[in-house]
């Protein structure tokens, strides 16, 4: 086992690696078999009873025989680990986005290029067309500019069209990014966006896969990839879609993850507004400018917090970003910030003993 990592994280990237054995897969024999190390270790017949295909089962054979193409793709994976800001999140580590661990199905694995815990910090997927109209890359540009400099975070796919926009707003605004890829961290795409991803990392964001490095671009993997986007945000913000649009897969993939969706209007004479059309017929938020969004998400503006910080210094609790001077219940404070319901309680009486919060019928709010 490498020296850098945990025996149970290793054990899980081998078996991540294995020939034939997805993340689906992986999860379900997990549930039979929960420790990684067991996993890879367990007698093949107890494997075959957990449900693991022959396909898998030689690939696993083969590891274990000293298999010269996966033990190679193992070392250039912790090779890539041991360069800097390269980073192996396991959904069994503190560090896991909090959001994320709560959907349906969350990837095992996490590759990350650049600030790994900037994946806790209170997001907004704006995706959209990869062929924009006129002023679509322009809108989407400016409204992620101005959610930057509200303190909300932009996460996007790093597509052409809108998403490339988003991250590049995000970035004129001086703030960081996530983009979240379908392929491997090692192999870019689009490759015209090679740059910007360089930008993103060296701005202070982030790139994000739960592919292993050497993935390359395959149709089926970039609805995967959107549940991603869409499960580390607190909503989804559709810019511009037409009807056939991925953009769509990832405002359903948040509303079946219990959280907003937001979408810009257009001309009823272009196709690229039809898909937000539909969902705002389907109840999504409209969305005119920025402060659109901020509202229902009750987060509070940049300059609020920068009042707020000149007349009393910012509270040592994970709980504060999450408050504003509108009330918020117990469970929105849970849901929304990744702690359980009881560590939420006692953060809002040691608070409150401080007398930096209040509460009313309403919930909780900032004094």
């Amino acid at each position: 086992m490498h020296t850098t990592l945990s025996e149970q994280r290793q054990a899980l990237l081998v078996l991540s690696l294995l020939d034939g054995l997805g993340a689906r897969s992986l999860t379900r024999l997990l549930e039979h078999i929960p420790c990684p190390l067991a996993l890879l270790e367990a007698d093949l017949l107890r494997l075959q009873s957990a449900g693991l295909s022959p396909r898998v089962m030689e690939s696993l054979q083969r590891y274990r025989q000293g298999d010269p193409q996966l033990q190679r793709r193992l070392d250039n994976t912790l090779t890539w680990l041991a360069q800097p800001g390269c980073h192996l999140l396991d959904i069994f580590s503190e560090g896991y986005p909090a959001l994320l661990r709560q959907i349906a199905d969350p990837p095992l694995l996490l590759y990350v290029r650049g600030n790994p815990e900037l994946l806790n910090d209170p997001q907004l997927a704006m995706v959209g067309s990869r062929n924009p109209g006129p002023h679509g890359a322009a809108t989407a540009r400016q409204f992620a500019q101005h959610f930057t400099e509200a303190g909300l975070l932009v996460t996007s796919g790093m597509a052409l069209g809108i998403d490339g926009a988003c991250h590049q707003g995000a970035l004129d605004a001086g703030g960081p990014t996530i983009a979240v890829w379908g392929t491997g961290l090692a192999k870019c795409y689009p490759r015209r966006h090679a740059a910007l991803a360089d930008s993103i990392v060296a701005r202070g964001g982030a790139l994000v896969s739960e592919q292993p490095l050497d993935t390359a671009a395959q149709a089926g993997l970039f609805p995967r990839r959107n549940r991603i986007i869409s499960g580390l945000s607190l909503g989804t913000l559709v810019v511009e879609a037409s009807l056939n649009s991925g953009s769509l897969i990832t405002a359903r993939l948040a509303l079946e993850q219990n959280r907003e969706v937001f979408a810009m209007p257009g001309s009823i004479h272009s196709p690229q507004a039809k898909g937000c059309h539909k969902l705002l017929r389907e109840g999504a938020h409209l969305v005119e400018s920025a402060n659109d969004v901020l509202e229902v998400l009750r987060l509070p503006l940049l300059a609020a917090l920068q009042q707020d910080a000149k007349t009393v210094a910012s509270p040592a609790s994970p709980l504060w970003p999450w408050l504003d001077f509108n009330p918020a219940s117990v469970d929105w404070l849970s849901q929304h910030s990744g702690l359980s319901v009881q560590q939420v309680m006692q953060e809002l009486l040691d608070l409150e003993l401080q007398g930096q919060v209040q509460q009313s019928p309403e919930g909780f709010s900032r004094r």
